[in-house]
């Protein structure tokens, strides 16, 4: 769980560089990076936008839970 600082500076990262905020957020070759990037490249409103959502209300600890993974990433040796 990031400390609010963290989400403070991303925040801030976010409003400047909407894709760079959530590229510390979630990486650089997701879901979330990518439909960021083509929103700033559309306009730069949207793009702040939808980094302010994925960087507050997207979560991305539940995606590394252990009971949550898919099937196909479970070791089966």
């Amino acid at each position: 769980m990031p400390s609010r600082c963290e989400i403070c500076c991303e925040i801030m990262i976010a409003v400047l560089l909407p894709p760079l905020g959530v590229c510390f957020r979630h990486g650089c070759c997701t879901v979330e990076f990518i439909i960021c990037l083509l929103l700033t490249i559309l306009g730069y409103l949207p793009g702040i936008i939808y980094a302010l959502y994925a960087i507050i209300f997207i979560d991305r600890d539940q995606y590394f839970d252990e009971y949550r993974r898919p099937l196909y990433a479970q070791s089966q040796y």
